[in-house]
């Protein structure tokens, strides 16, 4: 009871402050879910906060590891998307019905593509490339080494560029 009274101390004292950190850290206006998150994750390690630093500073680590973790994410939902359907042409709001089910329809020739590959290609871009499971991952799943895995994912890409008819994946 007495850690849920001083979190929430500490939200009335540092809310702004961790709100205009996260602001010039991320770059943007929209961290309310940042700072949420933030002091979530303080509720939870409370336990391990250490009364050698200030609470403000130990919140603002914490929000800096969040804003940290956010952008790995959108980086590697962005990665996600533009490595394995890299296209010329995108998508965008203002192309025709028709642009839209022609970039539809690469994408399903791209799985068909996918599928025809050997099954350790297959295996390991529906892990890595899809999945988005890390190296590490990938090897326990598939129960290879590292390099093996970093091998196969480099040469099912270029396979799959080849199937592809030479477009940069």
């Amino acid at each position: 009871m007495r850690e849920e009274n001083e979190i929430t101390d500490w939200f009335r004292a540092y809310h702004n402050d961790i709100y205009n950190f996260l602001i010039y850290y991320t770059g943007g206006v929209d961290v309310e879910d940042l700072v949420q998150e933030t002091f979530v994750k303080a509720v939870r390690n409370i336990h391990k906060f250490k009364g050698d630093a200030s609470p403000r500073t130990w919140l603002i680590s914490i929000a800096r590891n969040v804003a940290i973790d956010e952008s790995r994410k959108k980086r590697k939902e962005k990665t996600k998307r533009t490595r394995l359907f890299r296209f010329s042409d995108s998508a965008k709001v203002s192309d025709s019905p028709e642009e839209i089910v022609g970039l539809s329809e690469t994408k399903a020739e791209l799985y068909i593509a996918i599928r025809t590959l050997k099954q350790s290609y297959y295996d390991v871009l529906m892990l890595r490339g899809i999945n988005e499971l890390s190296v590490q991952e990938t090897a326990q799943a598939l129960k290879w080494s590292e390099n093996k895995v970093n091998l196969s994912y480099h040469r099912a890409l270029k396979a799959l560029e080849k199937k592809m008819g030479g477009l940069k994946l």
